[in-house]
């Protein structure tokens, strides 16, 4: 892993940029941005993806694989993402031919050229209510320039250049370059303490996210129910804190939410009430909605219109996604990889299951957090899945650490009938389909590459015939 040294200089002008990393949401959304802007791209990944080849389609040179080679004599900038290694061969060589070696929130700062900011921050939900964000802006007429770290549904792509002076991002506080950013209005969905690798304590990342929070140019929305955004607005010094969630003072009221279906809610603000359905299932998705129309009514929108904007979201890609149905079992995919989330999205699951039963297949991601967190994972799954089925750990940066498995997670469960540790993807697609069952939801969960085990499940459901009408996931 590569700590971002912000205070590298960032060049004036780009002509040719390499990314190390091309492929992930958050750095091909970046490319594709460069590209927008007449820059020549190039760019590697270590495997395929569609990412790439919608990229090269729109005119960049990508590699798949990682290779000195692929570092053009035209390039003058690199871009990396903290996710590579300091021995990386394109990486070396940009460092021996001197050229601009940036991280992406550099090229992002670059991007954005003192237009008015608003950032998104959050150990949860930023993705969502960034799309949220930028649709409903959008439906309301107005234009933005935006790059977020998922792909927004109904626009296929995780950003876009717009000609209004707004520019909507999702911030990034895991490794604090959320701090680089010229903010003008902030949005922190939550602050649950998280990428305390980087930040070492609770108190240092608390601290983080109100510094994040005093030096926005015009508004803070922050959280009124989450405990660590409590403690974050204690800290704050702000003129203008507009707070939003289901706490009776909140600024902008979420109430009587409805969850058995497609989420309902009333938004209540300045005494006017405005009744919402979302698309989109779970009651969490209910609170990033308040706080996307509090941010629309901070940029002078009224009320009514704000919602009925934000109504038409239709979530984003790897955020309870439905890949397919085989022999009446759903095969979902959500980005979840953290408790938290995990619990959301398996609680929003349960909303809309009926009297099927939720399977979950759990990837734990990055040694550290599962060293840190491998009980309240145990604890969550246990709670709000019928089954877990437990892959190892994907390590994404990471070096292994000894002891710290999939089985370690697997292990805290209270009762072990309820989760299966199947290290061998085909093994655990098998056993999936050996247990699930008509009317049942398979869910996968992590930030990993774990969603490419679901053509596996659905080929294991395929090819098991007729679902048991009994099994031990109970």
């Amino acid at each position: 892993m590569i700590r971002p040294d912000l205070s590298l200089p960032i060049p004036d002008d780009i002509t040719a940029a390499h990314f190390i990393g091309i492929g992930g949401s958050g750095m091909s959304g970046l490319a594709r941005m460069f590209l927008a802007r007449g820059i020549r791209v190039s760019g590697s990944d270590r495997a395929d993806s569609t990412a790439l080849r919608e990229l090269a389609a729109l005119g960049a040179t990508v590699h798949v694989g990682h290779d000195a080679a692929n570092l053009g004599d035209d390039v003058d900038t690199v871009v990396h993402t903290g996710a590579i290694w300091p021995e990386n061969p394109e990486l070396v060589l940009a460092k021996e031919r001197g050229l601009h070696v940036i991280h992406r929130s550099q090229a992002l700062y670059w991007l954005i050229g003192g237009r008015r900011l608003v950032s998104v921050a959050g150990a949860h939900g930023k993705t969502t209510s960034t799309g949220m964000i930028v649709t409903a802006l959008r439906d309301l007429g107005v234009d933005p320039t935006f790059v977020n770290g998922g792909v927004i549904a109904q626009l296929g792509v995780s950003s876009g250049s717009g000609q209004d002076e707004l520019f909507i991002i999702e911030a990034d506080e895991s490794d604090g370059t959320f701090l680089l950013y010229d903010t003008s209005i902030a949005l922190i969905t939550n602050v649950d303490p998280d990428h305390l690798d980087h930040w070492g304590t609770r108190e240092a990342f608390y601290a983080a996210f109100a510094r994040f929070a005093n030096e926005a140019r015009e508004a803070v929305v922050i959280s009124a129910d989450d405990s660590g955004a409590k403690l974050v607005t204690e800290q704050l010094t702000h003129r203008r804190v507009v707070t939003f969630g289901e706490a009776p003072d909140a600024t902008v009221r979420v109430s009587d939410i409805v969850t058995d279906g497609p989420v309902a809610f009333r938004i209540t603000h300045d005494g006017s009430t405005v009744e919402a359905r979302l698309p989109v299932p779970g009651a969490h998705n209910a609170i990033n909605a308040a706080g996307a129309v509090a941010v629309l009514l901070t940029l002078g929108h009224e009320l009514e219109p704000a919602v009925r904007a934000v109504e038409g979201f239709a979530g984003t890609v790897r955020r309870f996604e439905l890949h397919g149905v085989e022999r009446g079992v759903s095969v979902f995919d959500d980005y979840a990889h953290h408790p938290t989330e995990v619990a959301a999205a398996l609680s929003a699951a349960r909303t809309v299951v009926g009297d099927g039963r939720i399977i979950a297949i759990q990837q734990p991601h990055t040694y550290s957090r599962t060293q840190e967190m491998y009980r309240e994972f145990a604890q969550v799954l246990e709670e709000y899945a019928d089954h877990t089925v437990m892959l190892d750990v994907y390590g994404a940066r990471e070096d292994p650490v000894p002891g710290v498995t999939g089985e370690l997670v697997s292990g805290a469960f209270d009762d072990p009938s309820h989760v299966h540790f199947v290290p061998d993807w085909q093994e655990a697609a098998d056993y999936t389909a050996s247990v699930a069952r008509d009317g049942d939801y398979v869910i996968t969960l992590g930030c990993g590459n774990v969603y490419l085990i679901i053509p596996q499940v659905l080929d294991a459901l395929g090819r098991s015939g007729a679902a048991p009408a009994k099994s031990g996931a109970e």
